[in-house]
């Protein structure tokens, strides 16, 4: 099992906490392909909304991977993204301010929202605990 960290809106989560999915990188499916069935995701979300949200800089959600592809849907007859089915864990959103002097994938903590502009990336088991912990994630 991998951990990964999904950059998308709080708008987005909620989005796709309600019909059990994640896309990534604006519905590409390069990066979905990368993700294993019972991989976790976690959220951070950096706005509320992709256009226009205020800002946020929290860890809003996170899921267990329940598929094995990703699958393409039809939002608009010009755009089809593609997504991964997700079950989502019950948490609490949190600051990520609150944790970037525990996390390994923040290595300057002046600029510790650099890392999160990669979207869809993997982080090791210690900022996966530290995140899910915060977030109060079943164990």
């Amino acid at each position: 099992m991998q951990w990964w960290i999904n950059t998308i809106s709080r708008e987005h989560v909620e989005i796709g906490r309600d019909g059990g999915f994640t896309q990534a990188g604006h519905g590409k499916t390069a990066p979905l392909r990368r993700l294993q069935r019972d991989d976790g995701v976690i959220f951070y979300s950096p706005r509320t909304a992709l256009n226009g949200g205020e800002p946020l800089q929290q860890f809003t959600a996170a899921g267990i991977v329940t598929d094995d592809e990703p699958y393409q849907v039809e939002m608009t007859p010009d755009f089809h993204p593609y997504r991964r089915r997700l079950r989502f864990l019950p948490v609490t959103a949190v600051s990520a301010r609150s944790l970037v002097a525990e996390l390994h994938l923040v290595t300057d903590v002046t600029h510790w929202g650099y890392p999160f502009r990669r979207g869809l990336f993997t982080i090791d088991d210690h900022d996966a605990d530290v995140i899910l912990t915060a977030l109060g994630a079943p164990t």
